[in-house]
């Protein structure tokens, strides 16, 4: 009989605390983190992509962090790699992998896996490349939510490498690149997850947005992104954070209009998840600002790990 794995999935948009419920239940239920976020594979980029901190990391183990040097490429395949090789290896060993998830792309494959490849198209993707400089980005943002809803909502629009690459797909196929990254829906039949999100009422979330963007920038994100610019690959110079400072210290703009950009894209991308998380019917939504926050994941997830 194959074995089916038990995962905790612990979803919502940024800065809804995610990485504190996960490591409380994973602290709880003899669990380890395994995270589900794009940025928080690389390396050193520590402030700007709101990693676990030190004192979180020593309760108890995380996964899926600081895997690879900030000028590599990482992509949805590659960390699914890893997410697996570490889910299973924690299985074994006998305890609970808990998965924050801070990229809903992530996630998703991790349910349902990956189907073949796209397509690619130099000539194409080339004139999508200068109508996004031309136009802006924005613009072609827009068209990729009329034609593929689902990529757009999981990508800020500043991430042209990844809009235009969804472009590319949807002009060369006449299918949404996100048909060619995930199957139809059908959930793996290797795992077995309970998904807990946490909401906040959107006014009080883009507050959280906007105070933990102050806190970044007074613990050092200026200096973090100045000392890894010339490291920076393709990826991680787009990331929420570090794209505007390093608009900054190119000279695009000055700090107030950097630290008012990182709070208005940290808020978009808030709204992109929350719409693509709206997808899953099978979230249990839990109130960020509940006193016994901890306590309601703990009893979903002890009932969900004694079903049968």
């Amino acid at each position: 009989m194959a074995v089916v794995i038990p995962l905790i999935l612990v979803v919502g948009p940024t800065a809804a605390g995610k990485s504190a419920l996960a490591v409380g239940l994973a602290e709880r239920l003899g669990g380890e983190v395994v995270s589900a976020d794009a940025m928080a594979v690389y390396r050193n980029m520590d402030i700007g992509t709101a990693k676990p901190s030190p004192a979180e990391r020593a309760r108890v183990p995380h996964h899926g962090v600081d895997m690879v040097p900030p000028e590599e490429l990482s992509d949805v395949a590659r960390w699914l790699g890893w997410a697996e090789a570490a889910i299973a290896d924690i299985h074994q060993r006998g305890r609970l992998a808990v998965v924050a998830g801070g990229t809903p792309l992530y996630t998703k494959a991790l349910l349902e896996g990956l189907s073949a490849g796209a397509p690619r198209d130099v000539q194409v993707r080339a004139a999508l490349d200068a109508r996004y400089m031309s136009e802006g980005p924005e613009a072609l943002h827009a068209e990729l939510t009329r034609v593929d809803p689902v990529y757009a909502a999981a990508h800020h629009a500043n991430d042209q490498r990844r809009i235009v690459r969804a472009l590319e797909v949807f002009a060369v196929t006449g299918q949404p690149f996100s048909s060619f990254h995930v199957t139809d829906g059908t959930r793996r039949a290797s795992y077995r997850t309970l998904q807990i999100g946490v909401h906040w009422d959107r006014a009080i979330l883009y507050q959280r947005i906007n105070a933990r963007t102050k806190q970044m920038f007074a613990a050092g994100l200026v200096d973090e992104v100045r000392a890894l610019a010339p490291r920076l690959g393709n990826v991680a110079r787009q990331a929420v954070g570090y794209k505007e400072v390093l608009d900054h210290l190119e000279g695009r703009c000055d700090l107030d209009m950097a630290i008012e950009q990182v709070k208005r894209h940290s808020r978009h991308l808030a709204k992109h998840q929350i719409t693509w998380y709206k997808r899953f019917r099978d979230i249990h939504w839990l109130p960020g600002d509940a006193p016994d926050l901890l306590q309601q994941g703990e009893k979903l997830a002890r009932e969900f790990l004694t079903e049968r």
